[in-house]
């Protein structure tokens, strides 16, 4: 019984329709409903005009010293000494560790030793060269004198004043005479040759005793840096060899922080443009600070780029490993053109740099869009800035009730905020 009150309603409610359904026009026939034709689109329009884009971003990055070192043994030997402690707050030149020193000063005192017997070996040779130049200066004397009289006594000999025997033994003294100057001249060359490798071997000991010195004052190892000992990995005693970790020393007189910001943002973005640094572990207080560095290149992969930021921390209150949150103060206000993003056509693409838009085109009564290209910028609370293709005072389509295409007669709404929407008309 139930079922058939059911249907008997329900053909009553399909009645009611289909009478208002076909009410006629004064000529009999059915009257189309209200509204425009069905081959043209609904859309709703804007003006394109300038904006002011001064919202400052925030990004979040991690706290860590401006310097930071790692001292490490540079030789071989038990640590005797450590004198500072983590948190203890040094000075560049400060000793920090002293390691066993003595096999390295007996290496210090031989290479001394070696030294001054090399000292003695040159000069020995070089008062043999000094006598070998004597020895030669006086053969060359001798030479002269030998052959003036071989030359006097040939004189004699061709007038007959003397025999012919004196004036062969007088040239046979000069040619006597003639090699022993060659053979001290060979001498005095042998000797100046090891003077030159004596040279040598003493120059080659000093390097020896610097570097022996050298690494003797390895065992005294000294703070690189001013800063604050951040971490200390050995104790007196200890056994160290060459590399191993001592303590980390970090400067935090400036503090940076690195930040990622992507390739649209990187544009409004200069070394020394100030920013503004707040930490969770501070709250109350915020860091006046600056980029003093951005990468010339992005990842890859993200497309982010990192960008660094300075901040003084005259007084150490910043630590390290602090989660802090950057903003840029934009370097100058400045007006451009935005549009919303759901005027783009390119809306699924992340991080598009160009897009198309639908430009209104009224002739009359008839109103026709035309696709533009336009390059885009940053985006910003849902909008996003056109940086060519756009210029103020032109109309655009934000938005349609179907998919445009070139040249497709539309609609404008009544919600337009456009050239002959009802928003611009007097009144409202």
């Amino acid at each position: 019984m139930g079922r058939k009150i059911g249907l008997v309603i329900l053909g009553g409610i399909l009645g009611l329709w289909l009478s208002s359904c076909r009410t006629s026009s004064p000529s009999g026939q059915a009257q189309p409903p209200a509204g425009p034709p069905l081959h043209t689109i609904n859309v709703d329009t804007a003006v394109a005009a300038l904006e002011t884009i001064d919202r400052p971003r925030q990004y979040t990055g991690t706290t860590n010293p401006q310097r930071e070192v790692t001292l490490r043994a540079r030789v071989e030997g038990q640590l005797l000494e450590l004198a500072v402690d983590r948190g203890d707050l040094v000075q560049q030149g400060q000793v920090i560790a002293r390691q066993d020193d003595g096999i390295l000063r007996a290496n210090v005192l031989q290479a001394e030793a070696e030294l001054a017997a090399r000292a003695a070996e040159l000069a020995r040779i070089e008062t043999l060269v000094a006598n070998a130049r004597a020895q030669v200066e006086r053969a060359q004397l001798e030479l002269q004198q030998a052959e003036a009289d071989a030359q006097r006594w040939q004189q004699l000999a061709q007038v007959g004043a003397v025999p012919p025997q004196q004036a062969e033994q007088a040239q046979t003294r000069a040619n006597s005479a003639k090699q022993t100057l060659k053979a001290t001249q060979a001498q005095l060359q042998s000797q100046q040759a090891e003077v030159v490798t004596a040279q040598r071997r003493l120059a080659a000991q000093r390097a020896i005793l610097q570097q022996a010195e050298e690494r003797l004052s390895y065992t005294v190892l000294r703070a690189p840096i001013p800063g604050i000992v951040t971490a200390k990995t050995a104790e007196a005693g200890n056994l160290l060899q060459v590399g191993n970790e001592i303590v980390k020393i970090a400067d935090f007189s400036t503090v940076k922080v690195v930040v990622e910001v992507s390739e649209l943002d990187r544009a409004n973005l200069t070394l020394g443009q100030t920013a503004t640094v707040t930490l969770d572990a501070l709250p109350k207080l915020q860091f006046p600070g600056e980029i003093s560095r951005i990468a010339p290149t992005a990842d890859p992969r993200s497309r982010l780029i990192p960008v660094e930021v300075t901040i003084a921390n005259a007084h150490q209150t910043i630590g390290s490993g602090l989660l802090a949150r950057v903003t840029f103060v934009p370097p100058k206000t400045s007006k451009v053109v935005t549009v919303p993003l759901t005027a783009l056509r390119t809306a699924g693409r992340p991080n598009a740099q160009e897009s198309t838009i639908f430009v209104v085109q009224r002739s009359g009564e008839t109103i026709r869009v035309k696709a533009r290209s336009v390059q885009l910028g940053q985006e910003v609370d849902g909008k996003v800035v056109i940086r060519s293709g756009l210029v103020p005072g032109e109309e655009y389509v934000v938005r349609s009730s179907r998919p445009l295409q070139e040249g497709d007669k539309v609609a404008v709404s009544v919600l337009s905020q456009a050239k002959g929407g009802k928003n611009d008309r007097p009144g409202n």
